[in-house]
């Protein structure tokens, strides 16, 4: 079902997850900014070669934020590269391809990967109920 207002919202909302992680220019990550992106109780699930690894927001987050502000992950940018979005009466699905990159303990880290949003409008604003990814090289 089209809705470009919805789609206007998840579009903004998928950007700013992406670009919490952001520390370019000296940007800081926080917690805070990661979290208002997703419903209370949101499940985060990473798939990868060893199997899958299911996290809270938190549990997700920290681990991330704290690489970044440590300063072992500089300059680190990850963006949609391509997704496709389908909406239904105040739930969505979307699919994002993406692609990251930085550098880790002085060397370059790049990569990509495909990213899985389960989204709902709560009436105050859209929120990520649920995300699983797969990077590439998993």
């Amino acid at each position: 079902m089209d809705n470009p207002d919805a789609q206007t919202k998840i579009d903004a909302l998928v950007v700013k997850f992406f670009s919490a992680f952001d520390n370019r220019g000296g940007a800081r990550p926080r917690l805070e900014q990661i979290v208002t992106a997703l419903t209370e109780k949101a499940t985060i699930v990473r798939r990868s070669s060893s199997g899958a690894e299911v996290y809270t927001a938190a549990e997700f987050a920290t681990p991330r934020i704290e690489l970044r502000n440590q300063g072992a992950l500089r300059d680190f940018h990850e963006f949609e590269t391509d997704s496709t979005t389908q909406i239904f009466n105040g739930i969505a699905v979307r699919t994002s391809r993406y692609r990251k990159s930085g550098t880790m303990d002085g060397k370059p880290y790049h990569g990509s990967g495909t990213k899985c949003f389960q989204l709902v409008d709560l009436a105050t604003a859209w929120k990520i109920s649920s995300l699983a990814w797969v990077d590439d090289d998993a």
